[in-house]
């Protein structure tokens, strides 16, 4: 039942949020004549890596240029950027990532393979389900960027700050899900992001 959701409701999303996502790209485009999307390699379940689609908030070649924590006072985070990442509309090509079956709409979110290798045995088990655009500890950190703001190594702070609890949520996630928990975790979501406007 999971699958059929995640298939439906991403085919569904895209078709629905096709003005916007055509409206952000042209904007990424314009803005510095650079790719509209972002492919960084994220490891997904069974541990199997795959390219997810983001739409590109940071400068050409940004990973070159720093960690892969980002803060909202980073340099390389382009203005056409910063609006995106304040609505997470630069998460919303992930919905294609849904569709062909590398992530759900709902589950621990996807990791460098820098982080996974830090997992203990027992953190292993988040590699057990797919990877979501959504979870737990994606609305507790909505403001990851502002949390990490003014650190002098973003990376290590969210190390520090985030990434302890972010897993042991992603666990949670993984012992107690359902369609019922996706769907409160969808409307969770929702909410975080727009408020009352939502």
């Amino acid at each position: 039942m999971k699958r059929i959701f995640d298939v439906l409701a991403s085919a569904v999303g895209l078709l629905l949020l096709s003005p916007v996502l055509f409206l952000s790209a042209l904007l990424i485009k314009l803005e510095d004549g650079g790719s509209v999307f972002y492919r960084g390699v994220r490891v997904g379940q069974y541990g199997r890596p795959f390219r997810i689609y983001k739409f590109r908030t940071m400068v050409v070649n940004a990973e070159r240029l720093g960690a892969p924590s980002t803060a909202d006072d980073d340099p390389r985070i382009t203005k056409v950027g910063k609006s995106l990442r304040r609505y997470k509309l630069d998460e919303l090509p992930q919905l294609i990532n849904v569709l062909k079956g590398e992530m759900s709409l709902v589950g621990p979110r996807p990791e460098v393979q820098q982080e996974v290798a830090l997992y203990t045995e027992k953190e292993k088990v988040l590699l057990n389900v797919r990877p979501g655009m959504t979870d737990y500890a994606s609305i507790q950190f909505h403001n990851e960027g502002e949390i990490l703001r003014g650190s002098a190594d973003p990376h290590q702070a969210y190390r520090e700050k985030i990434r302890p609890e972010k897993i042991r949520l992603g666990l949670e996630y993984v012992h107690n899900h359902s369609l019922g928990v996706d769907l409160k975790l969808i409307m969770q979501t929702l909410k975080t992001l727009f408020g009352s406007r939502f």
